[in-house]
């Protein structure tokens, strides 16, 4: 049943959009790909979601820092509204979007129609993703370790360098790898606040929809074959880093912290 289930919702129409793509030959699949305005759509799409990916990978590690160390009042309703993107429409999120920063934002800030909006609508939808995987880690990372080193004279960027932040790497990455692959698909937070500018603000999404309304399926389906590769690679990554995060016999607290803090000098005394 589970099978029968995920081929009749999943695998079929994932083939169907394959075989869509090769309607016309592998030569027409490569000239929907190459062409000039699904190419420049495409790399719109991926240059955006590689800043936004960065950006969120920052603060997104920060606000997840702030979540399980610090107390402060309203943590609570901060910690619930992270998970907003998960639950809003997307197209409610463009229009509030475009609300506070379009022509009439209450602000005076105009970045509607232009390349700035997307990097600011993506990073909106994609925050969560990094910030729930890396609270985890956080939530169950040994604090004995950070105090062994403090008291052995680390530095408090040394004790984040050296023991907390490799401990985050995994999930990060894997809030990355998640992030950008929401990304790329991304559809309803942009299609009002980037204008869909051909050549200049139009993502995958919206020239795939532009090529179906258009009459050309087969192009559509082709670039959307493109991104589904892509995705579908990411999320294979993520899968690796999750197997990779799990971890044998732990060593004691202090030989894990002579091994990150003294084999290189760490600038830890004596």
């Amino acid at each position: 049943m589970v099978v029968l289930y995920l081929s009749l919702m999943v695998m079929l129409p994932l083939a169907a959009v394959v075989a869509e793509s090769t309607s016309g030959g592998l030569s027409a699949f490569w000239d929907s790909v190459t062409g000039a305005q699904s190419l420049a759509a495409l790399k719109l799409t991926v240059i955006c979601s590689l800043i936004v990916v960065a950006i969120n990978a920052v603060f997104g590690t920060i606000i997840a820092w702030v979540l399980v160390r610090d107390d402060f009042p309203g943590k609570g309703a901060v910690n619930a509204v992270i998970d907003l993107p998960f639950a809003l429409p997307t197209i409610v999120a463009g229009l509030t979007l475009l609300t506070l920063y379009g022509s009439e934002s209450p602000f005076g800030i105009n970045i509607a129609f232009t390349r700035v909006a997307i990097v600011v609508a993506l990073c909106f939808i994609t925050l969560p993703f990094v910030v729930r995987a890396v609270q985890p880690l956080l939530m169950e990372m040994d604090r004995e370790m950070e105090e062994a080193a403090t008291s052995l004279g680390a530095g408090g960027f040394t004790v984040f360098r050296r023991i907390i932040f490799p401990n985050l790497v995994p999930g990060i990455i894997a809030g990355i790898l998640l992030a950008f692959a929401r990304a790329l698909g991304e559809y309803g937070s942009v299609i009002l606040i980037s204008g869909n500018i051909p050549f200049d603000t139009e993502v995958s999404s919206v020239f795939i929809r532009s090529q179906i309304e258009s009459g050309n399926v087969s192009g559509a389906a082709s670039v959307s074959v493109v991104l589904l590769a892509i995705s579908l690679a990411l999320l294979i990554g993520v899968s690796l880093f999750a197997r990779s995060g799990v971890h044998g016999e732990k060593r004691g607290v202090f030989a894990r912290i002579f091994n990150r803090l003294l084999s290189r000098g760490g600038g830890v005394g004596p």
